[in-house]
């Protein structure tokens, strides 16, 4: 039986958060095959904090590296990353669906000449075949789907597997490729100082219309940062389309995807639009003054009041935990 191959992230030459659940989503599929599992690294130079891989499940670390692939090239990542899945006769292989995952992922199949399983929230193996769980119909529905083609590509969704640690360290190898970039050559990323991508933050809290103007959103980034960095600050889809945040943190179906371990919902209403996007977090905290907000019906606690008295006295206990 072929083994799995899990293809890590690594910006600025650091591996990013999401590659260790990618991991460990490789370990539970192999562990199911009685195979070992591959992490793979791309990069220019060999990435800080890639030996730790195998404290997650990875029998071999491999990196991967040329000059061309300093910053995230999509055909020359696709290219090396196919050449070598197909090179080593993988039955699975797992990407995090990430912003970059889910540029490269499908690049990767397309040039494999396989089908894609996008977004899942579980897999397993099941009467020869890996089969991988996609919620659809905003979450309401789970759609269970059996992957013949070998490898069987798949994105997992990022806060879904959580990392689970293991005595084994693996080996590590690094192997120099011969690759260009590709007809487009990334020549700089700019991301907001300091933030989370909502999509991978573990604790997320958003805003909706409840707090009347975007200067208020002061007092959800406040709560954010009694978190000590853990927290992403989100917006529902009516504060993202009146302007007051960007695109980038909207929480919804045409939005962002999260499942955090903890969603903390202030002033939003709970329309279904921004449930498909948040329901799957593993706690759910709201806010909200109207008591018959559809948000309450998937949240585990509930705060009945005014948010501009209740979040400050929140961030107060919050900042008093962390010392």
């Amino acid at each position: 039986m072929s083994d799995v191959l899990a293809v890590a992230e690594q910006r600025d030459g650091v591996l990013r958060k999401v590659s260790s659940e990618v991991v460990t989503g490789a370990r539970r599929l192999a562990d199911a095959l009685a195979v070992r599992v591959d992490a793979l690294v791309v990069a220019a130079s060999p990435v800080q904090g890639a030996d730790q891989l195998g404290g997650f499940g990875a029998d071999k670390v491999i990196t991967l590296t040329n000059p061309a692939f300093g910053r995230y090239a999509p055909e020359g990542y696709a290219r090396v990353i196919a050449d070598r899945a197909r090179a080593g006769g993988y039955r699975a292989v797992l990407f995090a669906a990430s912003a970059g995952g889910r540029d490269l992922a499908p690049r990767v199949a397309a040039r494999l000449g396989v089908a894609l399983a996008q977004d899942i929230t579980d897999l397993a193996f099941e009467g020869g075949a890996v089969t991988v769980i996609h919620p659809v119909y905003a979450g309401k529905a789970l759609l269970k789907l059996k992957l013949t083609a070998t490898p069987a590509v798949v994105s997992l969704r990022p806060n879904v597997f959580t990392p689970v640690q293991r005595p084994k360290a693996g080996t590590a190898e690094t192997v120099p490729v011969e690759a260009a970039a590709g007809r487009v050559v990334v020549t700089g990323t700019k991301a907001a100082a300091g933030a989370l991508d909502v999509a991978e933050a573990s604790i997320v809290i958003s805003g909706g219309r409840g707090l009347k103007e975007p200067a208020n959103f002061k007092v959800l980034e406040a709560l954010a940062a009694a978190f000590g960095g853990r927290a992403a600050v989100g917006a529902s889809r009516a504060v993202v389309d009146a302007g007051w945040r960007p695109h980038a943190d909207q929480v919804g179906q045409t939005g962002k995807t999260v499942s955090p371990t903890l969603y903390i919902a202030v002033g939003i209403s709970g329309a279904i639009q921004h449930l498909a996007g948040m329901r799957t977090s593993k706690v759910i905290v709201a806010i909200n003054k109207d008591k018959d907000a559809p948000i309450f019906k998937v949240a585990d606690y509930g705060v009945v009041g005014d948010l501009f008295e209740v979040v400050p006295r929140l961030t107060e206990e919050i900042k008093k935990l962390h010392g």
